[in-house]
């Protein structure tokens, strides 16, 4: 063979090997790409980043399951055990998994599976990589919880106060037409002192439930033992009890975990012992338990007290009611008490039930979602 069709074989072959290795590199990429494009895994990075996002961000894959999300998605109670918990996102997440951006403006969602507390809030779903989206929550209703919460207070003010007010004035011109009755006198400064002491408590617990309702869901949770707030909220009702020689006994799973605001919550825990040492009898039993079922914390508060009747427990948790009337008065009573409990498990997204029978006592049980690890 003569040497330029030796160099042109060469050539050929040559080219023809570069081809061939082109082709196996193409095929190769074309494989990476593919597997990559049917893998349910994250792509590398981005858990990290939605990890250290603020507000409630996170994202699923085809089957609607929750891959990664920010600790506000936690706490919000949108996602939990790897799934959307609220039915209208789950919509948005489904329409964004046909390939286009979805954007809802203004729209109510329930703060959690529990309970009757609500969002007001922009939702976003963001397809990529064609398996997966990424959906971003963020809350728009402060300003609508702030012109209800100026609403209300002054309901509750005008409602509440027009009586103790009216007490204080008639209890001062009593005073001044028995200045020289010393018993007398004595007499009406102690009913001063009571008017005015229980004034002081209804306007505390009402710049209270003020406060939670401009709150919502905007407080800095952070991951909580429920028998550290058990405890606390037993030490608070300790003295209170010991007095009257009623125990109070707590046991169950207090190793639990929930998102939420530790002091709000031993306020809840704390006004639910509260009430139950006020309408027990002398050397009972007052008992704190803690479960955890379906993924959501009980914890219930159980009395040997007076108990209720159906219709009281209807009403039990509207504000400034009172079972028994005369004895919330002579004892300080607001009324507020369990309206406050209600609104702070609320904004945790959660609710609280109760079981009473006349006589035989009553069971208040919280119910928080818990902590995914």
């Amino acid at each position: 063979m003569s040497a330029p069709l030796i160099l042109l074989a060469i050539g050929v072959g040559a080219v023809a090997g570069a081809a061939i290795v082109l082709l196996i590199i193409w095929v190769l990429r074309q494989r990476e790409e593919e597997a990559e494009r049917s893998s349910s895994d994250l792509p590398r990075g981005v858990a990290q980043v939605v990890s250290r996002l603020d507000g409630a961000v996170f994202v699923v894959d085809k089957s609607l399951n929750v891959l990664t999300a920010s600790e506000g998605a936690s706490i919000l109670s949108i996602v939990g055990q790897g799934r959307i918990l609220i039915p209208e996102i789950v919509l948005i997440a489904e329409a964004a998994l046909k390939g286009n951006d979805v954007r809802e403006d203004d729209m109510e969602i329930a703060r959690g599976p529990l309970g009757d507390a609500t969002l007001t809030v922009s939702v976003h779903a963001s397809p990529f990589r064609s398996r997966f989206v990424l959906i971003s929550v963020v809350d728009r209703g402060e300003f609508k919880r702030l012109d209800d919460i100026r609403r209300e207070f002054v309901a509750n003010v005008s409602h509440e106060l027009k009586t103790p007010i009216a007490s204080v004035g008639l209890l001062a011109e009593a005073l001044q037409e028995a200045a020289d009755e010393p018993e007398t006198v004595r007499h009406f400064a102690d009913r001063l002192g009571t008017e005015a002491k229980r004034l002081g408590d209804i306007t505390r617990e009402i710049i209270e439930l003020s406060r939670l309702q401009a709150e919502g869901a905007l407080a800095e949770f952070e991951q909580v033992t429920i028998g550290d707030i058990v405890e606390q909220a037993i030490d608070y009702n300790r003295v209170v009890a010991k007095a009257r020689k009623i125990k109070l006994v707590s046991g169950g799973e207090l190793d639990s975990t929930i998102y939420g605001d530790p002091a709000r919550l031993v306020v809840a825990v704390s006004n639910l012992i509260a009430n139950a040492v006020h309408y027990s009898p002398d050397k009972s039993q007052v008992g704190i338990g803690v479960a955890r079922r379906n993924s959501f914390v009980e914890i219930a508060v159980t009395d040997q007290g007076i108990g209720m009747t159906k219709e009281e427990v209807e009403r039990v948790f509207e504000r400034f009611y009172r079972t028994d009337q005369a004895r919330s008065r002579s004892t300080g009573g607001t009324g507020l008490g369990l309206s406050i409990v209600k609104h702070i498990v609320s904004n945790h997204g959660g609710d609280i039930r109760v079981w009473s029978s006349p006589g035989k006592g009553s069971t208040f049980t919280i119910r928080i979602p818990e902590a995914t690890q």
